[in-house]
């Protein structure tokens, strides 16, 4: 790790021991298996979703600076879930995204739909926070996390009736591989650089199981990409700067949609 990503995960595990120090994540242990809310299968709904897009909501990235500012989470999702989305991806950190766990609650008073918790996750404790603010599975994000870190995280996800999405970017993670996971993403931004490149998931797609739901991600903008990417095996998409940076982003989802068919 180094550059951006690097700032970002020191900023992740400054933000965790904080809460731990406050006490915060007490509540977050205690409460995770009491939520009134059950989780629902996200891998289910991609597949079982004509186009597989998983909407994304952001306000802003590292790599693009203020992407939707304004941008209110649950007006957002409700605009996703009419528009055709399969899922929604809810950005939770706050220094580099803009975006907060209130978002993830204000999205799952707003649908149905299943939420993806997108975080840093480095410690077990964001994984209960993420089951009690309403996300239906989480990003584990394979190169800052060690082989026996996505092993303990997917197994506590399961434990609370959540999915995991594991991300790679590159052939050098795929040790990193836990058959456990629900899903598979594969990132086509380099996490360190954030240099995109739409042709990583095609390289990557024939090194993955077969059986395993696989997830494109970042960078895709275009119908061509999408249908490229269903002919080497992807089920899900992952897209949020071209929805986001409209107005409107439900409306840009609902076009693009109909752009595929």
């Amino acid at each position: 790790m180094d550059s951006i990503l690097n700032a970002i995960v020191d900023n992740k595990r400054r933000e965790v021991e904080a809460k731990a120090m406050l006490g915060i994540y007490d509540k977050a242990l205690s409460h995770a298996t009491k939520s009134v809310y059950t989780p629902v299968s996200m891998s289910r709904s991609i597949t079982d979703n004509e186009v597989g897009i998983i909407a994304e909501f952001k306000r802003r990235s590292p790599s693009r600076g203020d992407i939707h500012p304004g941008a209110v989470a649950d007006e957002i999702v409700k605009g996703y879930t009419k528009s055709g989305a399969a899922a929604c991806s809810i950005l939770t950190d706050t220094v580099y995204f803009g975006g907060a766990l209130s978002d993830l609650a204000l999205a799952r008073k707003s649908t149905s739909l299943p939420l993806l918790r997108k975080e840093f996750i480095v410690d077990s404790c964001q994984i209960f926070e993420a089951r009690i603010y309403g996300a239906d599975a989480i990003l584990l994000i394979a190169s800052i996390l060690s082989f026996n870190d996505i092993v303990k995280f997917t197994d506590t996800a399961h434990q609370l009736g959540m999915e995991v999405l594991l991300e790679l970017h590159d052939m050098d993670e795929l040790d990193r591989f836990n058959p456990e996971v629900d899903m598979v993403g594969i990132n086509n931004r380099n996490l360190s650089t954030f240099v995109t490149d739409t042709d990583v998931s095609l390289r990557m797609a024939s090194a993955l199981p077969d059986d395993i739901v696989k997830v494109a991600e970042s960078g895709l903008s275009s119908i061509a990409e999408i249908h490229r990417l269903r002919d080497a095996g992807y089920r899900g998409f992952l897209i949020g700067e071209t929805f986001m940076k409209h107005q409107h982003p439900g409306n840009a989802l609902k076009d693009f949609i109909n752009a595929t068919e």
